[in-house]
């Protein structure tokens, strides 16, 4: 296992989840109420955009603390281990999400 290239790979998503959050911030701002410029649909319209800006933002907080227990996990030695059973992680499981933090069986509950 390539742990640089695992840590490089890990923190160049928590970079892209940063710059999804500043680029949507502008989205997830309070729908003002302007009836002179603004139709009742209109702003239905832009509070359900910031709705979905705002439940994007949800998505990347979580993606943000997979990525970063994966890099706590990489530093403790503990990367590549599942987190409930101890048993190593497929390859192929990590390499698909190199985040993952439990084995296959314990993914399925078995």
């Amino acid at each position: 296992m390539d742990e640089e290239r695992i840590r490089t790979e890990l923190r160049q998503r928590l970079a892209a989840l940063e710059e999804e959050d500043v680029a949507s911030a502008g989205a997830r701002a309070v729908v003002e109420l302007d009836q002179s410029s603004t139709g009742r649909l209109s702003r239905m319209d832009a509070m359900q955009h910031q709705a979905m800006a705002q439940a994007q933002q949800r998505r990347r907080a979580g993606e943000r603390l997979r990525l970063k227990a994966a890099l706590a996990r990489l530093e403790e030695g503990e990367y590549g281990y599942c987190t409930d059973c101890g048993e190593e992680i497929a390859a192929g499981r990590l390499a698909a999400d190199p985040a993952i933090a439990r084995c296959a069986d314990c993914t399925r509950g078995v």
